[in-house]
């Protein structure tokens, strides 16, 4: 698979989990299977893979294969930008073994959502959406894909951190949970406790030394992002993004003491795109971007956030500092291209 792919990791449930020192008393371990049953974490995961399994597809064209999950009955399907770049049109298989042809609606790669679509059903099963703005630390997180063709494969975890901007990563305000990376999981669900969907897998991160996936460092793009792009995409047949034309790169504290910048944090203006909103605007090379309209920029991230948040056409201010003092540039803002 090409691109980015994820999902679900190994967390052992508590079973054994008194091994390896000297063997757990019955006091220190409650006997769980001893009284009839499955552990109430078991119980949890058993009861959310067989409610949101069935919502779980598998995505496949001839460049690239991964998982997806229905949001809608009537076929409306979500997966990564990554898993169709492209594409136009993709095999969908159900968890009834059913083959049926997709059309890929839009796609946003900025946050790497895309939305798919098969027709002429009405009666597909779709997983409930959760809300991703209330996540918590510590909550359990399902993971259900399709890893190397082993179709609907569970695995569980839990979500590690909220609105994670891994360094290197171009994407922001990600889901960070201890998930172990297999190619063909990518698009597929990252559920709750209550099986509704929390997030898109879509990432990993990778050792910087060795380039080797680093154990428990997985990313989802949080389903309310997600969800605003099906949309856009159902409303407008497209996604709309504003465009402001630079390249740009973190201001960190060595580079501020190094080069003596007037601010710690902020985003340094690398190159303006020639005919480009900001280049209109006059936006220089050297810039230090410290605000977009009331918002506090302290990296890339929340550039790019703040730039969603708008719409194309509309106007920005940016505050911005130059060798000789604190200025405010006017732009007028273009759309993006995401072909």
């Amino acid at each position: 698979m090409t691109g980015r792919t994820i999902v679900g990791a190994a967390l052992a449930l508590g079973v054994g989990a008194g091994f390896g020192g000297g063997m757990a008393r019955a006091a220190d371990v409650p006997p769980a299977w001893a009284q009839g049953g499955p552990a109430q974490e078991e119980q949890m995961v058993i009861r959310v893979a067989r409610q949101a399994s069935p919502a779980v597809v598998s995505i496949s064209h001839p460049r690239a294969s991964g998982s997806g999950v229905i949001v809608r009955r009537d076929g409306v399907i979500v997966t990564n930008a990554h898993v169709v770049a492209g594409t136009r049109e993709v095999e969908v298989a159900l968890a009834s073994g059913e083959r049926l042809r997709g059309q890929v609606l839009g796609a946003d790669p900025t946050v790497d959502i895309a939305v798919v679509r098969v027709t002429g059903r009405s009666d597909l099963p779709a997983a409930p959406l959760g809300d991703s703005d209330r996540l918590q630390p510590g909550q359990a997180a399902i993971a259900i894909g399709n890893p190397l063709g082993l179709e609907r494969t569970i695995t569980t975890g839990v979500v590690s951190a909220v609105n994670r901007s891994p360094r290197g990563f171009e994407l922001e305000g990600l889901i960070q949970t201890d998930a172990a990376i297999n190619p063909g999981n990518s698009g597929g669900p990252l559920l709750d406790s209550g099986g509704r969907l929390i997030g898109i897998n879509t990432a990993v991160l990778r050792d910087p030394e060795t380039y080797g996936v680093a154990p428990g460092l997985g990313f989802a793009v949080p389903i309310n992002l997600a969800n605003e792009v099906v949309r856009q995409v159902l409303e407008t047949g497209r996604v709309s993004r504003a465009y402001l034309g630079v390249n740009y790169t973190d201001v960190e504290p060595e580079m501020a003491r190094q080069f003596n910048l007037p601010v710690q944090e902020g985003v340094i203006v690398a190159r303006v795109v020639a005919g480009s909103p900001a280049a209109r605007a006059g936006v220089r090379v050297g810039d230090i971007v410290t605000r977009l309209n009331d918002t506090p920029i302290a990296a890339g991230g929340d550039l790019r956030r703040a730039l969603r948040a708008l719409q194309p056409g509309g106007s920005a201010v940016l505050t911005v500092r130059r060798p000789d003092g604190q200025t405010r540039v006017t732009v007028r803002l273009g759309e993006a291209d995401l072909r």
